[in-house]
C-alpha cells in the first residue's frame, strides 16, 4: 500500500486558510494513507482559552473533519490529522482517521506537552487500533499517538501490542530528538510509523516556538524510508507492505513479544 504525509506551515487560527492550503497540496494523492500534522488547521501555540474556543470544533460535525470526509471520498484515501476536539465542557488535543466511506475514529492525546497542559484534558480513550482496509482491499491495523506521545515508549508499545501494523503520528516537533527516535519506536515494536511534522514557527509575547520540520516514515528494521527537510513544505509517499509487520521473530529462538517479561518490569 501507498502511505504517506504532509508537511506545511498552518496560520495561527486561520482554519479555512489552512484547509484550503492543505486541500491544495494534497490534490489528487495516489495513497491509501496519508497523515497530516497535529493541530493541523488551528495552529498550536494558543495565546488564550478563548483563542482555542474559537477553533475547539465537535467530532464529526465540525469544519475539519467535514474537509477531510471530503478529500477522503474525494481520493480514496484515509487520512489521520489532528484537531482541538470539543466534547462537552473539555476540549481534548485529538486526531481522526477518516476513511472513503466517510466514518471517523478518534484518539484523544494522552500525554500534553507543555501549555497544552493549560489548554487541553489529558485522553481517556487509551491507545485504540482501528481495522482498516487499502484500496486493494487489504486489511491492515492502525494505531494513533500524537506528538509527545513518542516521549513515553509505553504508548508506542501499547498499540504494537493491540496489533498495530502501522502507527500514525500526527505532530508539531520543537525538540530535535524525535527525527532520531522515531525509527528505534519502530524497530523495538516492530511496527511502520509515520510521523507528520509542521514547519514554521508561532509567538506569544516575546516566546518563540520554531517548529522541526523532518516528517518521516520508518520500517519494522528502523530503517528511514523518506523523510522531508527542516523547512520543506511535502508531501511525501513510500510503498509500505503491512504485513511485514506481523512476524516478530527476532531469531529462531526469540520472539519480541512472546519473550516479553512483564512480571519482571516495574510500572
Amino acid at each position: 500500500m501507498k502511505a504517506g504525509f504532509l508537511q506545511y506551515n498552518p496560520a495561527y487560527l486561520k482554519v479555512g486558510q489552512n484547509l484550503d492550503e492543505a486541500a491544495k497540496l494534497i490534490g489528487t494523492a495516489d495513497a491509501d494513507l496519508i497523515v497530516l500534522p497535529e493541530l493541523f488547521a488551528s495552529g498550536y501555540f494558543f495565546q488564550s482559552k478563548d483563542d482555542l474556543a474559537r477553533v475547539a470544533e465537535e467530532i464529526p460535525s465540525g469544519p475539519t473533519c467535514r474537509a477531510l470526509q471530503e478529500w477522503s471520498q474525494n481520493t480514496n484515501t484515509t487520512f489521520v490529522a489532528g484537531l482541538p476536539e470539543k466534547a462537552g465542557d473539555q476540549v481534548f488535543n485529538s486526531a481522526v482517521v477518516v476513511r472513503p466511506n466517510g466514518s471517523c475514529s478518534t484518539y484523544r492525546k494522552v500525554h500534553l506537552f507543555y501549555e497544552e497542559t493549560r489548554w487541553f484534558s489529558p485522553g481517556n480513550l487509551g491507545f485504540p487500533v482501528f481495522e482498516e482496509t487499502d484500496r486493494e482491499g487489504n486489511r491492515y491495523r492502525l494505531g494513533v499517538m500524537i506528538c509527545f506521545d513518542w516521549y513515553f515508549p509505553e504508548a508506542a508499545r501499547s498499540l504494537a501490542l493491540g496489533g498495530a501494523d502501522v502507527i500514525a503520528h500526527p505532530s508539531n516537533l520543537v525538540r530535535k530528538d524525535c527525527p532520531r527516535a522515531m525509527p528505534i519506536r519502530a524497530l523495538e515494536n516492530h511496527v511502520f510509523t509515520i510521523t507528520a511534522n509542521r514547519i514554521g514557527e508561532e509567538r506569544k509575547g516575546e516566546e518563540r516556538l520554531a517548529f522541526i520540520g523532518q516528517s518521516l516514515i520508518c520500517d519494522p528494521n528502523g530503517n528511514v524510508l523518506v523523510q522531508a527537510g527542516r523547512d520543506d513544505t511535502a508531501l511525501s509517499i513510500a510503498d509500505i507492505s503491512p504485513v511485514e509487520a506481523r512476524n516478530r521473530r527476532i531469531t529462531a529462538h526469540n520472539d519480541l513479544f512472546a519473550d516479553r517479561r512483564p512480571s519482571s518490569y516495574r510500572g
